[in-house]
Parts: C-alpha cells; structure tokens; sequence
C-alpha cells in the first residue's frame, strides 16, 4: 500500500502532479512581474532608463499615465506635464523641514530672505531629453538646479534697486523680472514656469525697517506741515481780498458822497423812523427838514 496516500487521504492523478507546481510557479511569476512594474501617475509622464543590454540608456519616447513594466535592469523616473504649485519656504512643508527660503541683497548690499511660490509643467516631449541631460529626478531638478537658478534670478534683480524701492511696492516688478530669467534658460529645455510670487512679505533687516519707518514719517510730517502752511496762506489770501473789497467799496462810497452830497442825505431818510428830531440850544437837525 502507498504509505503516501495513506498519509493524505487522497490520490492525485499524475496530471495534477505536473499542473500544480506549473500553476504554482506561474503564480509566482506574475507576482514577480507585477512587483517588477510601476504605476505612472495621472498628470505625469515617465522616462524609462535601462541600465543594461544593447539598449542601455534613456529611452527617447516618453510613457504615457498607466502601469508599465520594469524588466530587470529598467527603472522609471516621473515629471510632472499639469501645472503645479511649489514652494520654497523657511517653514517646513512638505518636503521635509530643510530651510528653503530665498537669499538676496540690494544694490547696497543689505541682505534679506523670503519665501517664494512658482507655478510650472514639465513638457512631456521633452521630458527624456530633460533626464538624459541633467541625470537628475524632477524632486532632484526641481530642489537643485531650479532652486539655484530661481535664487539667482532674483538676487540679479534685486541688486539693482534699492531696499526702499522693494519696501514701496517695487517688489512685484522685481519677481516678474526674476520670471523672466528664469524662463529664458528653462523652458527652452521644456520647464515651463508660468508664475513665480511672493509668499508673504520680504524680510528685510531690523535696522532697515526702522529707518523706512523713521523716513517715512519725516516725510508725512513735512507734508503735513506744508498743507497747514498751505492752509495758513489760503486764510490770509482770502483776508487781504477781503479788505482789498472793503477798501474798494468805501473808496467807491466817498467818492459817490463826494460827487453827490445829496446821497447822505438820502440814505438818512432811508433809516428814518418818522419822527421829528429833538433839538436843544442852536443844534442843527442832521436832516435840513425846511427844503422838504
């Protein structure tokens, strides 16, 4: 008796022997394949880099979205081709808590930091010919040679304006100037930056804040010094027409009195209340009542 079947209780045929190790094996070949690709992202492209065979190196054709296999030797590298939103900040994000803020100076030399926003694509065409030349991954792109040439840009514009200038609204001209260094290198290679903003405000020095705000209120109180003189000399401007037109009606008055002595007595009629003045000792009334 088969002390094997004994054991299990069941007679396999001798088909079954054959299929199930086949099956087995299987299986664990397509796991083994599974393992072995990748899931390309929606909203980026891939570059495929083979590392051995006659075929080494980075496949010129881009990978669409999607799963794709990595046979040995293989890997894929990922860029994003929809715009997106990233930072370099002094806080932690989500990249880590490294310090990313951006360091520059004026055209004195004074030193300042800020955080800054770009917004950008990767053109999917030019996504292999973007690996095959820097070598890099789009996080190590974007941290390293952007970074750099995003810094840069900016420190160019900013040393030839002034710390008051940047302080007095002049930034925004600045950082649109900085875009477009920045876009003059990049997206010839097929980056495409379309915005790059301030976060917040620039940090600018203690001592340089003081003496802005120290300026800036000379200035507001000297404008508000020359509006009182200003004022002061409506006021007396309006005084002196005013007496200019008194001194011109009297003038006009005397010498109307002067030609027609009639007029005083007219205009003593005129306040007249009716009744007959009161005289004392050899008093003249001041209207000669005898030619009315």
């Amino acid at each position: 008796m088969n002390t094997n079947n004994l054991r299990t209780g069941i007679a396999l045929p001798g088909r079954w022997k054959v299929l199930i190790p086949a099956g087995a094996a299987t299986v664990l070949l397509l796991v083994s394949l599974v393992s072995c690709g990748q899931t390309i992202q929606p909203g980026n492209v891939g570059v495929k880099i083979r590392t051995l065979g006659p075929n080494a190196g980075v496949d010129k054709t881009p990978l669409p979205s999607g799963w794709h296999l990595n046979l040995p030797g293989e890997r894929i590298a990922e860029f994003p081709v929809i715009q997106r939103t990233y930072t370099y900040t002094r806080e932690q994000d989500e990249r880590g808590p490294e310090n990313e803020e951006v360091t520059f100076s004026d055209n004195n030399a004074l030193p300042m930091t800020a955080d800054v926003q770009l917004v950008m694509r990767i053109d999917p065409s030019k996504a292999p010919a973007l690996y095959t030349r820097y070598r890099l991954t789009f996080d190590q792109l974007f941290e390293g040679p952007i970074r750099n040439d995003v810094r840069s840009s900016i420190a160019a514009e900013t040393e030839l304006v002034s710390v008051e200038y940047l302080y007095r609204g002049g930034r925004q001209q600045v950082i649109q100037k900085a875009l477009a260094r920045v876009n003059r290198k990049w997206e010839a290679q097929g980056v495409n930056i379309s915005q790059l903003d301030w976060i917040g405000t620039i940090r600018y020095p203690q001592v340089i804040l003081d003496s802005i705000q120290a300026k800036t209120k000379a200035d507001a109180d000297a404008s508000a010094a020359q509006a009182q003189v200003a004022v002061a000399k409506a006021q007396a401007d309006a005084l002196i027409e005013q007496a200019r037109g008194q001194a011109e009606s009297n003038r006009l008055l005397a010498q109307s009195i002067a030609s027609s002595p009639e007029v005083v007595q007219l205009r003593a009629i005129e306040k007249w209340d009716g009744k007959l003045p009161t005289t004392t000792g050899g008093a003249v009334p001041f209207i000669d009542i005898s030619k009315r």
